[in-house]
Parts: C-alpha cells; sequence; structure tokens
C-alpha cells in the first residue's frame, strides 16, 4: 500500500507537503500545479488514509471542464475550481471521470457516469444535451434558467460594487474596466455580468467611465495590451477595475514599462486573489472569489442530490470578499 512518503518521493515534494494537501489544508501555501500533481501521484498509487478499509468507491462524478486544459493553467480560476472538486472527492472515496469541452468525443467519457458537475460556460443546446445525458447535474459558474437543474455562481453583482464602493470611498471618479470575451456554442458572445453591473454603478454615481473600457481575453498578455491601448490613447482613469487577476498583472507590467507607477499614477483593483496577488509588485487589491470552495460544495451537493434524486433543484450564490492590499491609492483633494 502506496504511503504518504512514496507520494512525497514520486511527485518531489515534502512528506509534510503532501499530508497537508491530501487533508485539504487551506493554509498551506503552494501552487496549484503541486497541489494537482501531489493529487494525482495519489490516485495513480492507489494511496487510501490510513484508518479507512479500501472499500468500493461510493459513485462516480463526472467533470466536464468548458477550458482546455492549457488555458486552465493560464487562468487558474476554474482550476481552483476543479480541485476543489477533486480534493471531496479525494477525501470521500468518489470515482472521478474528468474530460474537457476541447477533448475528442468528450460525451463519450461521461455516458456511464453517476451524476455530472459542468465548470464554466456552455451553450443552451449543450446544457440540454448534457442534461438529458445524466439529469443528476450541476452547474458551477453560470446561471442556468431551468428549474431542473441546480447551480452554484459567485454574487459578481456585490462582488462589483464592493469593489468600486472601495475606489469611490478613497476619491477616485475616473475607473477603467477590463474584461475579457467568452464565446459559447458557435461564436456567441457570453455576456459578462460583471460588466453590467459596473456600467450601471458609474452611471448611477455619475463616473467617467466609456473611454477606459477594455476587452480581451482573460490571460496577462491581454491586460498587457489594454493597458498599452489606453496609454497610447494619451489619457488614463485614476483607476482599473480588472476582471481577473492576470488581466490586472499585465496591466501593471505595461504601466511599469511606460514609467506610470502603481499606485502613485493609477490604482487597480483585481478580481479572483489567485496565489500569485500577494506575491506581485506591488501586492494587488483583489476581489477574492471562492472557486476552491465552491467546487468543494458543489461535489458535497452534487452527493446528496444524488441520494435524493429525483429532487428539487438548488440555485446557491456565493459571496466574494475585497482583500485591501497595496495597488491602490487615494486621490489627494
Amino acid at each position: 500500500m502506496a504511503t504518504i512518503k512514496d507520494i512525497a518521493s514520486a511527485a518531489g515534494v515534502s512528506a509534510a507537503a503532501v499530508s497537508r494537501i491530501l487533508n485539504n489544508d487551506e493554509t498551506l501555501n503552494v501552487s496549484p500545479e503541486t497541489r494537482q500533481k501531489v493529487l494525482d501521484t495519489a490516485r495513480e498509487l492507489h494511496y487510501v488514509k490510513r484508518g479507512r478499509p479500501s472499500v468500493k468507491s461510493l459513485f462516480t462524478l463526472g467533470i466536464i471542464q468548458w477550458f482546455s486544459s492549457q488555458q486552465e493553467l493560464e487562468d487558474n480560476y476554474y482550476l481552483l475550481i476543479r480541485q476543489g472538486i477533486e480534493d471531496y472527492c479525494l477525501s470521500h472515496n468518489i470515482q472521478i471521470v474528468r474530460t474537457y469541452k476541447s477533448d475528442i468525443n468528450y460525451m463519450d467519457v461521461l455516458k456511464d457516469v453517476d451524476c455530472l458537475i459542468c465548470i464554466g460556460k456552455f451553450s443552451q443546446e449543450e446544457i440540454s444535451y448534457l442534461y438529458e445525458m445524466n439529469s443528476c447535474i450541476l452547474f458551477l459558474d453560470m446561471p442556468v434558467n431551468d428549474d431542473r437543474i441546480s447551480t452554484i455562481i459567485p454574487d459578481f453583482g456585490e462582488a462589483v460594487t464592493e469593489a468600486l464602493d472601495y475606489l469611490t470611498g478613497i476619491g477616485h471618479r475616473e475607473i477603467g474596466f477590463f474584461t475579457g470575451k467568452e464565446y459559447i456554442g458557435e461564436n456567441h458572445l457570453y455576456p459578462d455580468y460583471r460588466k453590467k453591473v459596473f456600467i450601471d454603478y458609474c452611471d448611477a454615481h455619475d463616473l467617467i467611465y466609456e473611454p477606459y473600457i477594455q476587452e480581451g481575453v482573460f490571460q496577462i498578455s491581454s491586460g498587457y495590451e489594454m493597458a498599452c491601448n489606453l496609454i497610447n490613447g494619451g489619457k488614463l482613469p485614476t483607476a482599473i477595475f480588472a476582471a481577473s487577476d492576470p488581466i490586472a498583472f499585465g496591466a501593471i507590467k505595461a504601466f511599469t514599462e511606460h514609467g506610470i507607477r502603481v499606485p502613485e499614477d493609477i490604482s487597480i483593483v483585481g478580481f479572483d486573489d489567485i496565489n500569485m496577488a500577494q506575491f506581485s509588485a506591488p501586492p494587488l487589491t483583489t476581489v477574492s472569489a471562492p472557486a476552491y470552495h465552491m467546487g468543494m460544495y458543489g461535489a458535497s451537493i452534487l452527493q446528496h442530490l444524488l441520494r435524493e434524486h429525483p429532487g428539487p433543484a438548488l440555485k446557491i450564490k456565493l459571496p466574494c470578499k475585497l482583500v485591501v492590499r497595496n495597488s491602490c491609492k487615494a486621490i489627494e483633494k
């Protein structure tokens, strides 16, 4: 039987780190890639926690991820959701079948699972097909207007409002918004609800924002390009609200290269609170989205729904929290 030392040796990390990862220690400061490597190694070696007999899996849970594996690593918001699911399943003896929409014949991989978690954005046609394939289904990070289907989403409305309350509270009246475009189905643009909340808030509070809205993709390079677009336009806001931390990191790099200091010359707020946010220069003020917990709660709720199936669907909205660090500065009056 595999031991923690065996996993540590195979994964190239310390036994202490392996133990804390396998016990879901959220205080452990480790990269998502390292955490995933340890979990994958534990499964490959058929590790079972001491004190628990090796028993047959309770059931098989299917995970379908709308991002590709490469995109998942570039913006690890969805990676953290998946890790939350997999950590819960590992600790509760639940077998996992995992696939990506970018995989060939991904539907065939999921046809024999007992229940299904869908992470990300899906077209109405895809939602209908997935529900027909497995009615014990739950969507994470996407509201679904169907009373039969359970969903868990972050409270984006309150999150954007809290971030903008903070910026206006320290004197900012000209605020930009950097976001990424996401497409579902046949190149159908999925609307970013945060953009609508941002615009409505700015209109209600007489803020200047229209010249400073930029849209690209959820990557560091795109944040860099969006910031360069504003710089080349010759006029900057006093603050930027970025819809992801990677976008914020790219923007900070562009501003720094052009001699524009953060936060002395421009303030930046990110979104997600990924691990690197606390180590950026300067440490990033950002909205902490409960990605990992959303995954854990999703797996737990789906386990309950499977026992009670068919039963009423659940519509859950999780709160986000603003984490104030050093990337914002008050406007001097």
